[in-house]
């Protein structure tokens, strides 16, 4: 009995993860023809014969801009020259720690002008998405910071059981405990028409001390325990690239993603239809580089990416 239950959990920890691309296309395993322009400190970077057509940019934060409050070495600049020359872009992040002012304070602090319109986030897709279906109370869990951002929705008391139609699972980080988790598994279980909302798949992040748990473990928990398929805002879901897509007027095959996460990032993007370049920086690891999902490009870091995009290349 207890080799079927452990069979049947990490079987359901598959499906949630493959059904999080929600509609995407699989991702396919493509041959080793990745474009790496990283190389060792001092040495030229070697840039191989394929070729990217993107006319837009994604960018993650956490990871490719900066590592927890730390900025990156030339992703400020990388950021002014896409600006500067005019070429659209987007900040697509699974942050859901900070709203989405927070996070513009955070970038200003980094010398990078943002508004909030240019940033996209799972709380925000979910926001949007909730007001439009308001079928009843939500019980958000995130940090505080972050409820600011569910300001117009009804939200239940943080002690409340019942009562939910909605139950939001975002980064509390060190404010899971195991009552929190319970509370939330609770709220399912007394309501079976509660959707389970998970903002992002992340696995996990590099904090400041160190790598750390994100949303998506506490998301698989309480969708075995309550058989909730959850529905995901946030990478790796097909619909929050295609968002992204659409708020830059472009098709999702005009658009580079940039990332540090091999599989919400790259594969993610891909299965998606975006092209996706890699950094190494953040929580990349040097196998990701074997990983069944290849990216078009792998770059040192994302102050990489003007040079890159200029040489040998036509304006995109």
């Amino acid at each position: 009995m207890k080799e079927l239950l452990t069979k049947n959990f990490w079987q359901d920890v598959k499906r949630t993860f493959d059904e999080a691309r929600e509609e995407s296309a699989p991702v396919v395993v493509k041959p080793r023809n990745t474009t790496d322009v990283s190389a060792p400190l001092g040495a030229a970077p070697a840039v191989a014969a394929a070729r990217v057509e993107a006319k837009g940019i994604l960018f993650d934060l956490d990871g490719v801009v900066y590592d927890a409050d730390r900025p990156i070495p030339g992703a400020a600049e990388t950021v002014r020259w896409a600006q500067a020359e005019d070429v659209p872009h987007l900040f697509v992040t699974n942050t859901t720690s900070r709203s989405r002012a927070d996070l513009v304070a955070k970038l200003a602090g980094f010398g990078i002008d943002a508004v909030e319109a240019g940033i996209l986030t799972p709380i925000a897709a979910a926001v949007e998405w909730l007001r439009a279906d308001g079928q009843g109370a939500v019980a958000a869990f995130v940090r505080p910071a972050a409820q600011k951002d569910f300001a117009d929705l009804t939200l239940l008391a943080e002690d409340a059981e019942r009562g939910a139609a909605y139950v939001v699972i975002g980064d509390l980080g060190d404010l899971w405990d195991y009552r929190t988790l319970n509370r939330a598994f609770r709220l399912l279980h007394n309501n079976p028409d509660a959707k389970l909302i998970a903002l992002g798949m992340t696995r996990y992040w590099m904090a400041a001390d160190g790598i750390a748990l994100d949303v998506a473990p506490f998301v698989v928990a309480l969708a075995h325990a309550s058989g909730r398929k959850p529905l995901v805002f946030g990478k790796p879901s097909g619909a929050f690239f295609r968002a992204a897509a659409d708020r830059l007027h472009m098709l999702p095959g005009q658009i580079l993603m940039v990332g540090d996460d091999i599989g919400a990032d790259v594969g993610g993007a891909q299965a998606a239809g975006l092209q996706a370049a890699l950094v190494k920086t953040g929580k990349f690891r040097p196998a990701d580089l074997d990983h069944a999902v290849r990216p078009e490009i792998v770059f040192d870091s994302v102050a990489d990416l003007p040079q890159w995009w200029s040489s040998g290349r036509s304006r995109m």
